[in-house]
C-alpha cells in the first residue's frame, strides 16, 4: 500500500508537499530518518558514557565508532550485553483550526523490549617492552554485534475534529487532490475505478491503496463523472455522457457534529551491525584502525485509526509495514596519544548502502449508517512488496579523552551527519515517482548537523562509576518544533585483571510532531508526542 500510494500520488503530481512544522509519519522520507539517526550505543561501559569513546581506546565500542581505538588492547577479551527497553509515549492533539474543543486528552501507551545491546570478541597481541624489531607495538582484531538504533514504541491517540477535516475530507481529495476539473483528478479517479473494476473481473483483490478500499466498500461515493456543469451525474462504468467528460467532486454525506478519531500506532524493530575491525599500535604513541560493518534492518509497523460520528464507528482501518534490509559501510580512524594525560581522536565512516524490501497491506471495515438497511463492508488490498535501497550519509567524528591520572577521565565527542545527502533508489536503476519524491522531501526537509556527546569515568581502585550526556540536534530544515534528542546516562562496573562486569542506564527524552493523512485543501488534524525511554544494560566480559 505505502509504494503504491505514494508513486501513484507523485505520478499524478498532486501529493501535498510534507510540511516543514509537522509530518505524516510512514512515508519514504520520514522512514531514512530511522536509517540515519542512530542512538547511543555498544557496552555497558560505553553506554555509562553516552557512546563518548572515539578518543577513548581499548574499549569495544571503538569497533563501530572508531576502530583505532583497539590497538590499545593489550590482551583479548570477549563480552555480552544483553538490554531491556521501558518506552512510555505521551500524546495530545494540537489546538489547531482542525481542532474541535479546547481541552484535549493526554494519551500514554508503552512498548517494552528485551534485547541484546552488543556481543564480540577482541583478539589482541603485544610485543615485549624490550622487543624493538618494529616501532608496531602490537594491535587487535575484533567482530562483533552491536545494536545500533530501536524501533519498539507505541503511540495512542485520541483526536476531535470536524468532517471538512476529516478522514472523509482526506478521501474526497483523491491522492491530496480537490481540485476536481484537473486532469490529475480524471487521473486519480479513474485509477480508483480501475481497482474496483479489476477486482470484480479477476474475483479476487486487486486494491492497491485505500482510495480504493474506500470506494468498494462504498464509505464513499467519489468516483463520478458529468455531461456538462449542471447535467446529470453518472457513475463510472455507466454509458459515457456525449459531450464534456469529467470527473466531478466526491460525494458523500457531510457528518454533523464533532469527529472523534483513535488511532494505535505500534513499531518493533532495530537496526543493528555485525563489524569486523583491526587496529595497530605505532610506538605506543599513534594508533590507527579501520573496519567492514554488515548492518541489518528489521521494522514492523501497524497502524489501526478509526473515526467516529455520533456516537457510532463510521469505519476502521489497519496498516501494515514490514521492511528488512542489508547493507555495507567502511570505518577508518586514528588516535594520537599528544601527551600522557590526553588523546586525541577522529574518524570517518561511509556513506552505508542498504538494500531494502518492504512488504505491504491495508484493510478497512465500513460501516454505512446512511444505508436502509445499515450494511457493513469488509475489504483488503492485495499483499504487495516493493524492493529498493538507501543510501544513508558520510558521518564524521572527533573526540578528546583527558586522562586524571589513576583517578579515571573526562571525554567529549563531536560528530557530523549530514542528513539532507541521503538518497532513495531503485534496485534496478529504473525511475520510480514515489522515492524520486522523497529524495525531493529530503534535501529540502533535511540539514546537516553536530552532535555532541561527553561522558566521565571515575575509578575506586576496582570499581568504576560513570556518567554521560549525548544531545543529537533537531535533523529538520526550519522546523519551528524541536526535534532534537536527549540522553542522559549512568552506569557502574567492577573491574579485575580476569574480568569485568558493567551495568549501565540511559534516559532518552524528546519530542515529535505527528499528522495522520495529509489534506491539499487545509491543515490535518495535528499530534504533539513526547516520548521517554530507559534503556538498561548489563555487560559480562572474560579477559584472556
Amino acid at each position: 500500500m505505502k509504494h503504491a500510494f505514494m508513486g501513484l500520488a507523485t505520478l499524478l503530481g498532486v501529493f501535498l508537499t510534507i510540511s516543514f512544522s509537522a509530518h505524516a509519519q510512514g512515508g519514504y522520507a520520514d522512514d531514512a530518518l530511522l536509517y540515519m539517526r542512530q542512538n547511543p550505543s555498544g557496552s555497558a561501559r560505553t553506554l555509562g558514557l553516552a557512546g563518548a569513546n572515539v578518543s577513548l581506546g581499548a574499549d569495544f565500542g571503538n569497533l563501530t565508532s572508531n576502530p583505532a581505538g583497539l590497538g590499545f588492547y593489550t590482551k583479548s577479551e570477549v563480552t555480552l550485553t544483553p538490554g531491556l527497553g521501558l518506552g512510555t509515549t505521551k500524546s495530545v492533539q494540537v489546538a489547531n483550526s482542525a481542532a474541535v474543543g479546547t481541552s484535549f486528552p493526554s494519551i500514554s501507551a508503552t512498548a517494552n523490549s528485551f534485547h541484546i545491546a552488543s556481543a564480540g570478541v577482541v583478539f589482541a597481541t603485544r610485543r615485549a617492552d624490550n622487543d624493538q624489531r618494529s616501532d608496531w607495538r602490537g594491535g587487535a582484531f575484533a567482530l562483533g554485534f552491536t545494536r545500533l538504533a530501536d524501533f519498539n514504541q507505541q503511540v495512542h491517540y485520541q483526536n476531535s475534529t470536524d468532517d471538512n477535516h476529516s478522514f472523509f475530507q482526506r478521501l474526497r481529495e483523491p491522492y491530496n487532490n480537490s481540485d476536481y476539473t484537473s486532469s490529475s483528478y480524471q487521473a486519480a479517479v479513474n485509477d480508483i475505478y480501475n481497482q474496483y473494476n479489476n477486482t470484480r473481473t479477476a474475483g479476487s483483490s486487486q486494491y492497491t491503496n485505500i482510495d480504493g478500499l474506500a470506494y468498494g466498500t462504498g464509505l464513499v461515493d467519489q468516483v463520478l463523472i458529468v455531461r456538462a456543469p449542471g447535467d446529470t451525474i453518472y457513475r463510472v462504468g455507466t454509458p459515457a455522457p456525449t459531450n464534456n467528460t469529467q470527473a466531478s467532486a466526491a460525494l458523500r454525506n457531510a457528518r454533523k457534529g464533532t469527529i472523534t478519531q483513535t488511532e494505535d500506532i505500534l513499531t518493533k524493530g532495530s537496526l543493528s551491525q555485525f563489524d569486523l575491525g583491526y587496529g595497530g599500535n605505532y610506538r605506543d604513541r599513534v594508533y590507527i584502525g579501520g573496519g567492514v560493518g554488515i548492518v541489518s534492518m528489521n521494522r514492523t509497523r501497524t497502524s489501526t485509526f478509526s473515526e467516529s460520528s455520533g456516537g457510532d464507528q463510521d469505519f476502521v482501518s489497519t496498516d501494515y509495514l514490514k521492511t528488512t534490509g542489508t547493507g555495507i559501510n567502511a570505518r577508518l580512524g586514528v588516535i594520537v596519544r599528544a601527551a600522557d594525560v590526553l588523546r586525541l581522536g577522529a574518524s570517518i565512516q561511509t556513506p552505508t548502502y542498504i538494500h531494502l524490501t518492504d512488504t505491504y497491506s491495508t484493510s478497512l471495515t465500513a460501516n454505512d449508517k446512511y444505508a436502509a438497511p445499515r450494511t457493513v463492508s469488509s475489504l483488503s488490498t492485495a499483499p504487495g512488496s516493493f524492493d529498493y535501497s538507501i543510501t544513508t550519509p558520510f558521518r564524521a567524528n572527533g573526540g578528546a579523552t583527558v586522562l586524571l591520572n589513576k583517578y579515571g577521565f573526562i571525554t567529549a565527542d563531536i560528530e557530523y551527519v549530514g542528513y539532507s545527502s541521503a538518497k532513495f533508489n531503485t534496485t534496478d536503476g529504473s525511475s520510480d515517482a514515489g522515492l524520486d519524491y522523497a529524495n525531493s522531501v529530503i534535501g529540502n526537509s533535511y540539514k546537516n548537523v553536530v552532535n555532541y556527546r561527553v561522558g566521565a569515568e571515575g575509578r575506586f581502585e576496582v570499581f568504576r562509576a560513570r556518567l554521560g550526556y549525548a544531545y543529537y540536534a533537531d535533523p529538520y530544515l526550519n522546523s519551528v518544533y524541536d526535534r532534537s534528542q536527549n540522553y542522559f546516562t549512568a552506569g557502574l562496573g567492577i573491574r579485575t585483571k580476569q574480568f569485568f562486569v558493567d551495568v549501565a542506564g540511559v534516559y532518552l527524552d524528546t519530542k515529535d510532531v505527528y499528522q495522520p493523512y495529509s489534506l491539499a485543501s487545509r491543515v490535518p488534524p495535528t499530534v504533539n508526542i513526547t516520548n521517554n525511554r530507559f534503556t538498561t544494560s548489563l555487560t559480562g566480559g572474560l579477559i584472556f
